[in-house]
């Protein structure tokens, strides 16, 4: 029997023409798999090398099927390109060609231009929904919308880390091919298109794989989420590089953005799939791959990763503007301001340093670009995470976050925001998920529980008023309103600066350092690719700051004595080539 190859059984159904489908499934634990159609028939998948089943059948595009195991079993196509209904019920055959793509010569964009406005899919009304707000987020100033994850999950309602069929793109936002059109869209409007990808763990509910290819996971590897996913098998490592490749080449999604890749137990498949999106990726396109790593390994950012989020910015930076240290942000709670300077000057925090709980963490990472580091002052996890899905504004003084909104928006860093962060919306983004029975239960019992540590919750009664994530209403209340104001005009006065002045010029560009004004102060400098210096001062305390200001003002928040560093104020120089301080 042949040895798998790529090019012989990629997994799940692919058209080979209009009226022709090959279906493989690894399946090494099963002794005889099927075909099954939605219209009775049954056809024997022929067993090959390696646990591998294959046949071909005639059918078409929208043909039902799913697979049975031993004769006893009904499962979804793990690489299922849609499902019909839910995780549970069929998969669908796609033609990836069916689409008419209207902009098919676009390239992308340079990763120093990009802007990020990461969005929920179904919280803004699907794929259609989101299409709406694109005329709207490019004449802000974003260059880039970044869709938290689409894999099929269970029930209608998720954040989406909770796919179980990372091939198919949720069925309650849109067709395979509306999504498409999103994508389609907002390269029309110059927009990019970043799509948020899991590849450390499936769901709770959905995911059949343990049932036949055990192999799938490695049961003495235990990461948040059960058993670690075993990236040294070929067939697995496979099973998400191709999952890569589809969106990229198959979608044109213009980068992914990997979940926490600290729990994927092999820093190989990283570097590889870096490698196969660089060589099979169209000369001439630019394509983002951006990191989500508690590890800080700044090693994976000098070649083959575009940047990473950094959270150490972020926590650093939620510390000084409400105060709030408990659990992780305990990590930050002494010399804050110091950190802060830290980040502005070297990227990451934690470069090998302790953490409260004695592991150390990070590596070194001053000698990275600052656009190596993607800064925000909240994103989904940092407002759902918290029991009551407050956003920042309804946290911190006007004044604070408009100076932490300057500094985001006018570092070499690449900024980030999350819907409704440009209009202030009062409405909270929450933790929610569609679970039934017992699982239902467990998730909403997990949610309140994991709030113990925080002393607003130390009461058992307290935190049942947490919001059940299974209910409609805690989705419902979720939804952002859009409406222009104040704080809308200064973010798009602001990104309309980064733009004129910042972003030519970002390439080449390195941090000079920052310094400790006093508490809750810094000043950080960097030089940028033509030599200019960008420098922002930036006092996040209630007092004074002496500290003078500089020529060649680009901007500043609150107009003082010169000689003084304004609380809850930030001031942004640019000085000429030649002329720095």
């Amino acid at each position: 029997m042949p040895s798998r190859t790529l090019e012989t059984w990629p997994h799940g159904a692919i058209m080979l023409d209009a009226q022709h489908t090959r279906f493989a499934l690894w399946a090494p634990d099963a002794f005889y798999v099927s075909v099954e159609l939605e219209d009775g028939k049954s056809i024997a998948m022929l067993p090959q090398a390696e646990g591998w089943f294959e046949t071909e059948i005639r059918c078409a595009a929208g043909t039902r099927y799913r697979y049975n195991i031993d004769g006893e079993t009904d499962v979804p196509d793990p690489a299922s390109r849609a499902q019909a209904t839910d995780v549970h019920g069929w998969s669908q055959v796609v033609d990836p060609l069916a689409y008419p793509w209207r902009h098919s010569q676009w390239q992308g964009r340079p990763w120093h231009e990009a802007v990020i406005y990461e969005l929920h899919v179904g919280a803004l009304g699907g794929y259609a929904g989101v299409e709406k707000h694109l005329p709207r987020l490019a004449e802000l100033g974003v260059t880039a919308i970044e869709l938290m994850p689409l894999a099929q999950f269970p029930g209608e309602r998720n954040w989406g880390y909770d796919g179980v069929l990372p091939y198919a793109p949720h069925s309650a936002y849109g067709s395979p091919e509306q999504l498409k059109h999103l994508i389609d869209s907002a390269h029309e409007h110059g927009l990019a298109v970043i799509l948020d990808v899991v590849y450390n763990h499936f769901g709770p509910d959905g995911n059949y794989l343990g049932q036949y290819a055990k192999g799938f996971f490695q049961e003495d590897v235990h990461t948040p989420w059960g058993a670690g996913i075993d990236f040294d098998r070929r067939e697995v490592r496979d099973f998400f590089l191709d999952n890569a490749l589809m969106w990229l080449l198959e979608y044109r999604f213009d980068g992914l953005r990997l979940d926490a890749v600290h729990a994927i137990d092999n820093p190989g498949f990283l570097k590889e799939l870096a490698q196969r999106v660089r060589q099979q990726a169209d000369i001439g396109r630019h394509v983002w791959l951006v990191l989500e790593n508690e590890f800080n390994q700044a090693s994976l950012l000098e070649h083959e990763f575009d940047a990473q989020w950094n959270d150490d910015g972020h926590n650093a930076l939620h510390v000084l503007l409400t105060g709030e240290t408990d659990a992780y942000y305990s990590d930050f709670a002494s010399d804050t301001t110091a950190k802060l300077a830290r980040c502005l000057g070297e990227g990451f925090i934690y470069q090998g340093q302790a953490t409260r709980h004695g592991h150390t963490r990070g590596e070194p990472s001053g000698h990275l670009p600052p656009s190596a580091f993607v800064l925000f002052l909240q994103n989904h996890d940092q407002i759902g995470n918290r029991a009551f899905g407050e956003r920042l504004h309804q946290l911190c003084s006007p004044e604070a976050l408009k100076a932490a909104t300057t500094l985001l928006l006018l570092s070499p860093m690449i900024p980030m925001m999350f819907m409704g962060d440009e209009t202030n919306a009062s409405e909270p983004f929450l933790f929610f998920t569609d679970h039934h029975g017992e699982l239902a239960e467990a998730v909403r019992e997990g949610r309140r529980n994991e709030f113990a540590d925080f002393a607003a919750f130390h009461d058992p009664e307290r935190r049942k008023r947490i919001p059940d994530p299974n209910a409609a209403s805690t989705f419902e209340h979720s939804a952002p309103s859009f409406t222009d104001n104040d704080h809308t005009a200064l973010y798009r006065h602001l990104l309309h600066l980064r733009h004129q002045h910042i972003v030519p010029h970002l390439p080449g560009s390195v941090a000079l350092g920052a310094q400790v004004l006093a508490d809750g102060a810094v000043t950080a400098r960097w030089r940028l690719g033509n030599g200019s210096l960008l420098q922002i001062d930036l006092n996040l305390g209630a007092t004074p700051v002496t500290h003078p200001a500089p020529s060649h003002l680009l901007f500043e928040t609150r107009a003082h004595d010169p000689a003084l560093l304004a609380p809850f104020s930030a001031r942004v120089a640019l000085f000429p080539v030649g002329e720095h301080p």
